[in-house]
């Protein structure tokens, strides 16, 4: 067997269920060739090779490289003042509806170029990046004009051509009403559904839609519009759903065979089987459950009983989850909300590949798939969960090239 590179003496945590805990080998080995797995086992069953580079990991672990499948990482501006506001006894609500939050970084995302957005961009996602994640999910919607969304979904694009990390990108028009519209939100969502979603897929900038459903937001209705249309142009849908009550937004998601539902914090049993029988993951965004100090977390037990998959995920945002962490997303999963540490990893993996409509491609160490792969100083995986702010990668692969 040919291959462009050995990667040998470590230990796998490949994440493929069914198995041992975490899938794990614990003396293998991984063939890569173009960019793809072509072989990985047990070091004592390598095949007869011919490798044009050998990596020798000294014991350490390898895992999937992670996969951030809920992220704002494109923004202008910051919103550290919000966080002194909401110590200071303000709600997140509160501090919407007095014209704050998602709209106070509207016009510093408009202000700022397509250059100055994608460096500080990079600065977020430096933080990722060493916390072993080689896929971000990226979001628009905090341009909320044609020109604006545009610019933010290109700056993404640039981001998974550039900053050595697969992106996947979703449109977000519908995050909250702008200034200007408030006195007519539904011209807004006229423009958000019929103008620039149907711009931003023709300029191929899109790999999903989604949209954010509360009563500080948008409605079942609204939503159901935006959705009807993504699926008309041949787009998946998400939906950040039941994060501050209890809007339906998981049995819509499921009307619409959602790739996912996010946050779900309120979403209630008939929630839950919807999504169960629909297939849609749940995403838990521990980072906003902290962040906000909510006291209702997600239906944990309920998930598991439905068999419902949970991804996790940093919400990475400058309002209400400025986590770019994705080690600590795992931590405050276990610890806020009692995942195991293997759920935590595969929400993280295989379960955020899934959200992102990416599991026949990454998500676990398999052959066929692409070779984006974490190397990691530990003991064993549940490290990865435990520690809060040690660092603890060794490298990455993305496509089997060491990034």
């Amino acid at each position: 067997m040919r291959a462009d590179r050995l990667i040998t003496d470590c230990r796998l945590a490949t994440m493929v269920p069914g198995g041992t805990p975490y899938g794990t080998i614990e003396d293998g080995a991984i063939l890569v060739r173009e960019g793809r797995i072509a072989w990985v086992g047990a070091r004592a069953d390598l095949p007869s090779h011919q490798a044009v580079e050998t990596d020798r990991l000294d014991g350490r672990w390898v895992t999937p490289g992670l996969i951030d499948c809920h992220t704002h990482l494109v923004f202008g501006g910051d919103r550290s003042g919000e966080f002194e506001q909401r110590l200071g006894g303000a709600t997140y609500e509160e501090i919407a509806r007095a014209g704050g939050g998602i709209v106070s970084s509207v016009a510093a995302t408009r202000a700022a170029s397509e250059d100055d957005l994608y460096a500080s961009a990079l600065t977020r996602l430096e933080g990722l990046k060493a916390t072993g994640v080689t896929t971000v999910e990226i979001k628009s919607g905090y341009g909320l004009d044609r020109e604006s969304e545009l610019k933010m979904l290109r700056v993404a694009r640039r981001i998974g051509r550039e900053a050595g990390v697969r992106v996947r990108t979703s449109y977000l028009g519908l995050h909250a009403v702008p200034p200007g519209y408030r006195a007519d939100r539904a011209a807004y969502v006229d423009l958000a559904i019929d103008d620039i979603l149907p711009a931003a897929h023709a300029e191929g900038l899109i790999d999903a839609v989604d949209a954010y459903c509360e009563p500080i937001a948008f409605s079942t209705d609204e939503v159901g519009r935006l959705f009807d249309q993504a699926r008309a142009l041949g787009l998946p849908v998400k939906l950040h759903a039941d994060q501050l009550s209890d809007g339906g937004g998981a049995e819509l998601a499921a009307r619409h065979a959602a790739l996912s539902a996010d946050h779900v914090e309120h979403t209630t049993e008939v929630g839950v089987r919807a999504m169960a029988e629909a297939g849609v993951v749940a995403v838990l965004l521990p980072g906003a459950y902290l962040m906000l100090r909510e006291t209702t977390p997600p239906p944990i037990e309920l998930l598991r009983r439905y068999e419902v998959e949970m991804a996790v995920a940093t919400d990475c945002n400058p309002g209400t989850s400025p986590v770019a962490s994705m080690t600590a997303a795992l931590n405050l999963a276990c610890v806020q909300f009692r995942l195991t540490p293997e759920e935590a990893l595969a929400g993280a993996t295989r379960i955020a590949a899934k959200a992102l409509a990416l599991k026949g491609d990454i998500g676990t160490i398999e052959a066929g798939k692409t070779a984006d792969l974490a190397v990691w100083d530990i003991e064993r995986p549940a490290e990865l969960c435990y520690w809060l702010g040690k660092p603890m990668l060794h490298r990455r692969y993305v496509a089997g090239v060491r990034a």
